[in-house]
C-alpha cells in the first residue's frame, strides 16, 4: 500500500508537465500562425484595390477579388468619383482607350469592349445612371464616340472627286480669285478634301443645302476674305441650278473685288445669298484731331450698314484681315469712341472694343429663335520673305505644308472666343484657321489677275483664296453645323 501511494504520488508531476509542454506548443504554434498570416499578404503587394474617400461615400462595395483570376502586374483602381464619373481605370494590359483628339472614353456615357472576361460589374454614380465594365487581361475598355465631333481638327486628303465645281462653270468668281482662269497652270491645290479626325463631314450637297435656307436669307458680312466665301456658296449652289435665268442679282451689278453690296436670289428656293462689305464691323469715320480731319474707326458703334443684316435667317460674320499694324495706321490718332480720339491705341484693346460692339448690337437686335449666327475665326495668310507691300510670296507653293506645330494661335482669335462666350446669344464658331494654315498653295499669289501686256507686278496675294479651294471647305462646314442643326431641331 505504501508502495503504490508512492508511485501515484510521483505519476502527477509527470502528467502535468506532459500537458503544460503540449498546452504551451499549441499556444506558440497558435501565435506564430498568426504571425505568418500577417506577414504574408494571400494578393501579391502589387496587385490591389483602392478605393478614395469619394467611393466610399458614394457606397461603392469592394470587389471580391479572389473571384477573379488576375496577373500580378495587372492594377486596379477606382478614381475620384466627385465629379459622376464612376468608372475602373485598368493600368498596364487593361487600359481605357483614348480617341484620336486626346479625349478620353471614359467621358464617353456608354462602354464596351472587344474581349470582355469579367461581365457584370456595375457601378452607379450621381444621376443614378450605371455603367457596365467589361475586362479582360489583354484587352482595352473601349466605349462608343457620344461627344460632337471638332471638325477644325484634321488632315487634308488628295481627292480626284474634287473640285465641286470649275472655274469654267460659275461665272460668281471675280478676277481677284479666279486662278486658273488668271493663268495658274498647277491643279492640285483644287483637289484636297479636308478629313476631321474623329468624324467624316458630309460632302457639300447643292440641293440639300438650297432646301436648308428655302424661304430664307443666308447673309455673309465682313471683309473680302468673307466675299471670297460668299462667291464660294454661289458657285456651290449654281450646282444645283439647271437654268442660269433662275439666279440672278438683285442690283443688276457684276461682282468686282471692290466695295460693293449683293444679294442673289434661287427663284425657285425662294432665297437670297447675300453679302454686306465691313472690313471692322464698327463703323468707319472720319474726326477732326488739331486742324486737320482725320479718318478714324468709332469702336464703339457698329457699321451703318446693320440695318441690312436684320431680319436674315443665317448670318456669318467676321474680321480680322484689316486689323493690322499698317491698315490702322498703327493706332496712332485712329481709335475713337464717343468724341474721343485716342492719340495711341493697342490693337488688341482696340480690336476687343469693337467686338464688344457687335456683341451688344446682336445680343439686342437679333432673335435666336429665327437666326442662326456664326463667327468665322481669321484666315491666315502666307507672305514669305516680306509683307504683302514689302516683297512678300507664295508663288512657288503647290502643296500643303506637312505641319504647322510651330504656329501660334491668334490672338484675335482668342479675343473672339472670349467676347463669344460672354454673349447671351448663341454663336458657333466657324473655326477655320488651322485647317488653312496648311494650305499655302491656295492663295493666288501671281494669278490673282490676268497679266497685263508689258507690265509686272512684285505685289502677290497671298491672303486670299483661289476659288475652287479653300474656302469652298469653309463652306462645307458650314453646311455641316447646319445640317446639325437641323437634325436636333427635327428632334
Amino acid at each position: 500500500m505504501e508502495k503504490q501511494r508512492s508511485f501515484s504520488f510521483n505519476l502527477k508531476p509527470t502528467r502535468l508537465l506532459v500537458f503544460s509542454f503540449t498546452l504551451s506548443s499549441s499556444l506558440l504554434l497558435l501565435f506564430f500562425s498568426i504571425w505568418v498570416f500577417k506577414c504574408i499578404p494571400l494578393i501579391p503587394q502589387e496587385t490591389q484595390l483602392h478605393f478614395n474617400k469619394s467611393s466610399q461615400t458614394l457606397g461603392l462595395k469592394p470587389i471580391n477579388i479572389q473571384a477573379f483570376s488576375i496577373s500580378a502586374e495587372t492594377h486596379f483602381r477606382i478614381p475620384d468619383i466627385s465629379s459622376g464619373n464612376s468608372v475602373v481605370s485598368v493600368v498596364e494590359k487593361v487600359q481605357i482607350k483614348q480617341n484620336k483628339s486626346g479625349v478620353s472614353d471614359r467621358d464617353n456615357k456608354s462602354e464596351e469592349t472587344q474581349n470582355g472576361a469579367l461581365d457584370g460589374i456595375t457601378y452607379s454614380n450621381h444621376d443614378q445612371s450605371s455603367k457596365k465594365i467589361q475586362v479582360s487581361g489583354g484587352g482595352r475598355i473601349e466605349k462608343k464616340k457620344t461627344s460632337e465631333c471638332d471638325v477644325s481638327k484634321g488632315r487634308w486628303v488628295f481627292d480626284e472627286s474634287y473640285p465641286l465645281y470649275t472655274n469654267s462653270s460659275c461665272p460668281f468668281i471675280d478676277e481677284g480669285f479666279s486662278c486658273e482662269a488668271n493663268g495658274r497652270p498647277d491643279k492640285d491645290y483644287i483637289r484636297w478634301r479636308w478629313q476631321p479626325h474623329d468624324c467624316n463631314i458630309p460632302r457639300f450637297n447643292a440641293v440639300k443645302m438650297l432646301e436648308l435656307i428655302r424661304g430664307k436669307r443666308l447673309v455673309f458680312v465682313g471683309d473680302s476674305i468673307n466675299r471670297n466665301q460668299w462667291e464660294s456658296m454661289l458657285c456651290l449652289l449654281r450646282g444645283a441650278i439647271t437654268d442660269p435665268a433662275r439666279v440672278y442679282e438683285t442690283h443688276g451689278r457684276r461682282i468686282t473685288k471692290g466695295k460693293g453690296n449683293y444679294s442673289f436670289k434661287f427663284v425657285d428656293y425662294k432665297c437670297t445669298v447675300e453679302y454686306y462689305v465691313t472690313h471692322f464691323l464698327v463703323h468707319e469715320s472720319k474726326a477732326r484731331v488739331g486742324q486737320k480731319r482725320v479718318q478714324t474707326l468709332r469702336i464703339d458703334s457698329i457699321d451703318r450698314g446693320s440695318s441690312r443684316w436684320k431680319g436674315a435667317d443665317v448670318l456669318v460674320f467676321n474680321t480680322a484681315h484689316w486689323w493690322s499694324h499698317y491698315k490702322t495706321k498703327a493706332g496712332v490718332n485712329y481709335y475713337q469712341e464717343g468724341n474721343q480720339v485716342y492719340p495711341h491705341l493697342d490693337v488688341s484693346v482696340a480690336f476687343r472694343r469693337a467686338l464688344m460692339t457687335w456683341a451688344s448690337w446682336v445680343d439686342r437686335h437679333i432673335n435666336p429663335h429665327k437666326t442662326q449666327v456664326f463667327f468665322r475665326s481669321s484666315a491666315p495668310s502666307h507672305f514669305r520673305g516680306g509683307q504683302w507691300n514689302s516683297g512678300g510670296h507664295c508663288k512657288e507653293a503647290t502643296q500643303p505644308l506637312n505641319n504647322i506645330s510651330g504656329t501660334d494661335y491668334p490672338e484675335k482669335n482668342v479675343i473672339a472666343e472670349e467676347v463669344i462666350k460672354q454673349m447671351k446669344t448663341p454663336v458657333t464658331l466657324l473655326n477655320v484657321t488651322s485647317l488653312s494654315e496648311y494650305r499655302i498653295d491656295g492663295h493666288p499669289s501671281v494669278y490673282g489677275r490676268k497679266p497685263r501686256k508689258g507690265t509686272s507686278s512684285s505685289i502677290q496675294d497671298c491672303s486670299h483664296w483661289c476659288l475652287p479651294g479653300v474656302p469652298d471647305t469653309w463652306n462645307e462646314l458650314l453646311y455641316y453645323y447646319l445640317q446639325s442643326k437641323e437634325k436636333h431641331s427635327s428632334t
